[in-house]
């Protein structure tokens, strides 16, 4: 993942608490795992993180590779790989700065990862390191919620409840809190997330506390960094079922084509 602009500590420098925390979540995993066995040749997974989405891929026999910026993600990957007989091939790069030895037939970008890219500047170098790295008519695919009202219009400075876990660790009730605020200008959301462990008594102790920007993207906006990154053809969907992007409750997943 790139750098946020934020200074705090993230969400991704605790990579054992980010894997119980996201442990079971399916969303895009079928999507991805199909795409990666489909794709006909070497696939890398950007911003693989704990391996959400690269272990499933591993174990169904894709040939793919890993990049993500964070240590720590990537060293909680590899102790599940190692259970599982599996030795992930992984890199530590910026997704806005990376040049790896092999070309891909597909490069993925999984679970609005691409988002981190909060500079233009940094949006346009990711997808041209991600063109570099295609083989001829190989395929960029990542997914991004649409930036709809219900998203950028949500109420600022307000600390919501976004799920819990039970930690396998102690058997506790893990709390995850967000609180967003936004740049409306710059398209940017920042978020102060704080991980709650929740004692037999109800009292709380704070876990983790991190702090990230992400920027939003619209569909033409989208089209035109990929028309001036140099792929040759693209489209833009409006969820993992292929279905157009009509709506702003919709989704928006992102198919690219390097020059064949």
């Amino acid at each position: 993942m790139a750098l946020s602009e934020a200074s705090a500590p993230t969400p991704f420098d605790d990579g054992e608490l980010y894997g119980i925390l996201l442990g079971g979540f399916d969303y895009g995993l079928d999507f991805y795992v199909d795409l990666a066995r489909r794709a006909g040749g070497p696939v890398l997974d950007v911003g693989c993180g704990t391996g959400r989405v690269m272990l499933p891929c591993l174990q169904a026999g894709v040939d793919i590779d890993g990049l993500d910026l964070f240590e720590p993600m990537l060293a909680q990957m590899r102790a599940p790989a190692a259970r599982l007989g599996l030795s992930p091939r992984l890199y530590r790069a910026d997704m806005s700065d990376f040049r790896l030895p092999r070309r891909y037939a597909l490069v993925m970008i999984p679970f609005n990862a691409f988002t981190h890219n909060v500079t233009q500047e940094s949006q346009i170098r990711c997808l041209e390191c991600c063109r570099e790295q295609l083989l001829p008519g190989g395929a960029l695919v990542f997914d991004g919620a649409f930036p709809g009202l219900h998203w950028i219009g949500g109420q600022e400075g307000c600390r919501v409840l976004e799920g819990e876990k039970t930690d396998p660790r102690t058997g506790r009730t893990l709390r995850v809190f967000d609180t967003r605020s936004f740049d409306r200008v710059r398209q940017i959301q920042h978020s102060i997330n704080e991980v709650e462990s929740i004692g037999p008594d109800g009292t709380a102790e704070l876990l983790h506390r991190s702090e990230f920007d992400t920027r939003w993207v619209y569909k033409d906006e989208m089209a035109l960094l990929l028309r001036h990154t140099g792929y040759a053809r693209w489209e833009i969907h409006g969820d993992f079922d292929g279905r157009a992007l009509t709506q702003e409750t919709d989704g928006m997943v992102v198919h690219a084509w390097a020059a064949s």
